[in-house]
């Protein structure tokens, strides 16, 4: 939920209902990640979450000329200047990872491929717990190999971007409920489920599965504390489950979103190598991304959601973690009953 959907708010407020909260830090500052987790801990003294990007090797070079001339027409349409290819950022997953060790998180994810020794061991010498992120049964088992307490296996329903690292994307997009069995039965840390869960009936599925645990998102995008744009909350109540897709063209890397103008028209183009690798399409297209969610342009916005959109609720967030606990213990009640 990097990129602004996660905020304190929501954190806190899914930590004080008895879930664990996590903050998206991947794209913050370290002095934004120190504040984000001052403000988490002025709200609850509840243990809550931190996640970072995995250490990524820099882009190959690329020609940026198609994608800033595509580009160009969009900004003009929404009376921006020209586009540029921004600078690097100035800071570095390092400076990143130093700031979560001292933001008060009690656990710590991560996506897009394995840290370093020396970062896990950080992370246990200070009691943290860690996760991280697969999307085969072979990642999860090099993750598992590599000292981390927990494996997430992400679904191909997932929404947002695929944490893929160990094989090529189109080769590991395998659904939740065939995934999280086999490594279940592959790896002896606590395997958490996600993707394509939105209620208690997909909670209790695939604890039936052997998961210890789910981790959700798209549920929670369209919660009160969520600080995505309004206009992405109506996109997520307004779309069916045929409705997303998995793209490249607003970030570089695979991502599911809904589809939308700009997926449509970048996917379509007559320069079929146009967009960039990550993160250099992503820090192309955060101009024109973040000047839609001003104008309240959801054809210009990276429109994240899962297949399980239809199930979508507005709520607070603390009120959503109690019904999910409620619809949960139902269903496994009446299973019980059979």
């Amino acid at each position: 939920m990097a990129g602004g959907g996660s905020t304190p708010e929501l954190v806190a407020a899914v930590s004080a209902a008895g879930g664990l909260g996590f903050l998206a830090g991947a794209y913050l500052t370290p002095e934004q990640i120190l504040a984000a987790g001052r403000a988490v801990r002025e709200r609850t003294e509840r243990p809550f979450g931190l996640n970072l990007f995995a250490p990524l090797p820099a882009p190959a070079p690329a020609d940026p000329g198609p994608m800033l001339s595509r580009l160009a027409r969009y900004h003009a349409e929404l009376g921006l200047p020209e586009p540029v290819l921004p600078e690097a950022p100035v800071f570095r997953h390092e400076e990143q990872f130093a700031a979560a060790l001292e933001c008060g998180a009690a656990v710590f994810s991560f996506t897009f491929g394995l840290l370093p020794e020396s970062e896990v061991a950080a992370l246990h010498a200070r009691g943290t717990f860690v996760i991280g992120t697969a999307t085969t049964v072979t990642e999860a088992v090099q993750l598992a190999e590599s000292g981390v307490d927990a494996v997430v296996v992400q679904g191909s329903e997932a929404g947002a971007h695929r944490g893929t690292f160990a094989a090529p994307f189109e080769a590991s997009f395998i659904g939740t409920l065939a995934l999280v069995p086999q490594t279940v039965d592959a790896v002896e840390v606590p395997v958490i489920a996600s993707g394509g869960i939105m209620d208690g009936r997909g909670i209790a599925a695939v604890l039936a599965l052997g998961a210890s645990a789910v981790q959700m998102g798209t549920a929670f995008l369209t919660t009160e504390e969520a600080g995505i744009p309004e206009v992405h909350k109506q996109a997520i109540f307004q779309a069916h489950e045929h409705e997303t897709r998995v793209t490249r063209a607003f970030s570089g890397r695979p991502a599911r979103g809904i589809v939308n103008r700009f997926m449509a028209e970048v996917e379509s183009s007559e320069a079929p190598g146009m967009v960039l690798p990550y993160p250099l399409q992503n820090d192309l297209t955060r101009t024109l991304r973040t000047a839609a969610a001003r104008q309240g342009r959801p054809e210009f916005l990276s429109l994240w959601a899962g297949q399980g959109l239809r199930l979508a609720r507005r709520l607070p967030a603390g009120e959503l973690v109690a019904k999910l606990v409620e619809e949960t213990a139902a269903v496994v009640g009446r299973l019980r009953g059979i």
